[in-house]
């Protein structure tokens, strides 16, 4: 029989390597054009951050987090020679940015800050060509200070985190454990915030045509799209799913805005299909969603994508509406079409169900067997506002998401429409 101090001994060992509250690496998005790194964790995390010379290099710890897989190594060359990301010691995940022989920079031209405690920007565009690039002969080590004030998607201060709706939440959670869910909720008024697996990737159903309507009326603001122009429905463009275009002859003539209206309002598959064409296809909007800071949204296939290849996360629809509802990426009279789009949005069953008499919401949801979802903009009769974003995955075709995210619509609702003086207790 094993000594009880050594089988002690071995589960203290067990708890210590693996914290309750460890976060984890989601993700991280290099960009070499603009020399920015996006880090995304599926939690909150602390970044510590250091510049060492001999060879020039950014090192960025992620304290308490973990990462999975093996050592990854990518080579981008021009000025950013690898980055490198692994683990260092017990819940560390570092991730290295070494930089190609003769190109330096300093910690004063490195900006590192979040738009949310668990997704990180790292900007290094001062990176320079040494006019001498001989090597110094010792290495040198010198902090980076990292901008702790969080600003969501760099227009809305975050405060705290909303304790009493996380506790509660996660006690719906448990009676919903098949279900597997992630949220991100922001009071427009008070930057308080809910963040329960925000950043988690999950197929986009419908919910990607929200992106696209943005950057349709973007391209419209540019004079690039004409509003009053017609399409013509093409058959490769045709397919199944949600709509009612499908059912008409090919070749058929629709304005542009009566197809934009058709994407959102009733959902249209092949609206939209034709809408991502007018565009300029896939490539061209994933390269606008990740300029707009969406770096979990993604197209990979036209509508109807049945199997769950595009992708986006609750934060990143929240990231847009933030960045709509202060008007940061349209005209005004872009944003109103926009907004009253939005709220005609026909599918009232999802967040709309948890809102007070007198509340309006502009949103869009998404449907697929193997998930559930509902994002956008919520106004309460007092004129308070808040941003929305849930996307659950669930066994296919359960009704129980429907009735999950109904309830957690209801109680972050019930919290945000207090008077501001109340105590917020529930």
């Amino acid at each position: 029989m094993k000594s009880p101090f050594l089988l002690l001994g071995l589960i203290s060992t067990i708890l210590l390597s693996t914290p309750a509250n460890a976060a984890r690496l989601e993700s991280w998005k290099f960009d070499p054009n603009r020399n920015q790194l996006n880090i995304t964790t599926d939690s909150e995390v602390k970044p510590r951050a250091f510049l060492i010379s001999n060879p020039d290099r950014i090192v960025i710890d992620l304290p308490g987090t973990s990462f999975q897989n093996n050592t990854q190594r990518r080579n981008f060359g021009a000025a950013v020679r690898e980055i490198r990301i692994g683990k260092v010691e017990n819940n560390t995940a570092r991730i290295v940015i070494e930089l190609a022989p003769g190109y330096t920079t300093t910690p004063d031209k490195l900006v590192i800050k979040g738009d949310s405690a668990s997704h990180w920007i790292v900007n290094f565009s001062a990176i320079r060509q040494e006019a001498d690039s001989t090597t110094v002969s010792s290495e040198e080590k010198v902090t980076i200070p990292v901008n702790q004030n969080l600003e969501f998607a760099g227009v809305v201060p975050l405060s705290r985190e909303i304790s009493q709706l996380d506790s509660k939440i996660k006690q719906l959670m448990n009676r919903y454990s098949s279900l597997s869910p992630g949220m991100f909720f922001l009071d427009m008024e008070t930057g308080e915030y809910l963040d329960i697996n925000g950043e988690k990737t999950f197929a986009a159903a419908s919910t990607i045509k929200f992106p696209i309507l943005i950057a349709l009326f973007q391209e419209i603001d540019a004079g690039r799209i004409n509003p009053n122009e017609t399409l013509v429905m093409r058959r490769d463009l045709m397919t199944g799913g949600s709509g009612t275009m499908q059912y008409a002859k090919p070749g058929r003539k629709y304005s542009l805005m009566e197809t934009a209206s058709k994407m959102m309002i009733i959902s249209d598959n092949t609206a939209t299909n034709m809408i991502i064409d007018r565009l300029g296809g896939k490539n061209v909007l994933n390269q606008k969603f990740r300029s707009w800071g969406l770096q979990n949204t993604i197209i990979r296939n036209l509508l109807g994508d049945f199997k769950g290849t595009n992708k986006t996360s609750p934060k990143d629809l929240v990231r847009l509406a933030a960045l709509i509802s202060n008007n940061k990426l349209l005209t005004a009279s872009s944003n109103a079409q926009v907004m009253d789009i939005m709220l005609r949005c026909k599918n009232r069953s999802l967040l709309p169900a948890g809102l007070g008499k007198g509340a309006t919401i502009a949103h869009k949801t998404g449907t697929l067997g193997r998930v559930l979802a509902d994002a956008g903009i919520i106004q309460t009769p007092s004129g308070k506002r808040y941003l929305a974003g849930i996307m659950v995955a669930r066994p296919f075709g359960d009704a129980r998401a429907r009735a999950f995210i109904n309830q957690v619509s209801r109680l972050v609702y019930g919290y945000i429409d207090q008077p501001t003086s109340a105590s917020r207790n529930f």
